[in-house]
């Protein structure tokens, strides 16, 4: 068999309308597998990093479910910080961060999302709002804590819940620490697939809070550009810390100092803002 006759058993004689086919049906197996893997691409829980014994509080869900949550109280705070974590941790495993923020003057009230730590369940976009609902709720219900004394704190993907949350609900100001513009423009750049995650950028302008974005310049993970759209797509009151030389889990320790003078100008823009 000569190269042209294999050439034709194999691949077939070329025409457009085989073309435009092919392209279809590999258009069609990469839309199925983004939407079969996209939780589990997302959403990469750790081993659990904690115990019920750790001063776990246990808050009532939307859907009936209970999420596990810590609380650091910083008696007389003016603000408390209400954390949404990354993908790849949970509430025990940023217990430094806690304590920082504990240090610098604010209460904390950090959540896990379905299926972290001891939160039963399976994670999801949806899972995470009601989660961060659930969390507002018990700030303002069980806690005592007004509306204008939350500043709600999103890292990488928790900045999706914390977006969701300040485009529906009243809020001192929200913080986005590399964030993404949305789920799947981590990888694609542009919104080219359907069914995309936690598009943050589309809600942006419903936020009417102040809002603080930090990112670090050599994200590996999610790329600077992600911070600056965000940024840009933010209604002002505004405010933006990009950090040289930090990474994707490097961005706190690196910044240093800048992020805890970042917290307090933000801090005092929300206090010119509403006086």
């Amino acid at each position: 068999m000569n190269k042209r006759t294999l050439h034709k058993v194999l691949i077939g004689r070329f025409t457009w309308k085989r073309l435009v086919r092919s392209t279809a049906i590999i258009a069609v197996i990469l839309l199925l597998f983004v939407f079969s893997c996209a939780n589990e691409m997302i959403f990469q829980p750790p081993q659990a990093s904690y115990g019920p014994d750790d001063g776990i509080l246990w808050i009532p869900t939307g859907d009936g479910q209970r999420i596990a949550a810590i609380y650091y109280e910083r008696p007389g705070a003016e603000f408390t910080i209400l954390f949404s974590h990354g993908n790849a941790e949970d509430i025990g495993q940023n217990r430094q961060f806690y304590e920082r923020l504990n240090r610098w003057g604010y209460s904390v009230l950090a959540y896990d999302y379905p299926g972290y730590g001891l939160s039963k369940g399976r994670p999801s976009e949806r899972k995470t709002y009601l989660s961060i609902e659930a969390a507002y709720a018990y700030l303002l219900e069980h806690l005592g804590t007004e509306p204008g004394a939350v500043i709600a704190l999103g890292r990488s993907v928790g900045s999706g819940p914390s977006v969701h949350l300040a485009a529906r609900e009243p809020l001192a100001g929200l913080v986005l620490e590399s964030g993404f513009a949305s789920a799947f423009r981590v990888v694609t750049r542009a919104g080219v697939l359907p069914g995309d995650k936690f598009v943050n950028i589309d809600k942006m302008a419903e936020v009417r809070c102040p809002v603080l974005v930090v990112h670090g310049l050599d994200d590996e993970v999610v790329p600077f550009w992600h911070g600056e759209a965000l940024y840009e797509a933010a209604n002002e009151p505004k405010r933006f810390l990009w950090v040289d030389g930090a990474g994707h889990n490097d961005l706190l320790w690196v910044a240093g100092i800048r992020y805890k003078r970042a917290m307090e100008d933000f801090v005092q823009l929300i206090r010119e803002t509403n006086p």
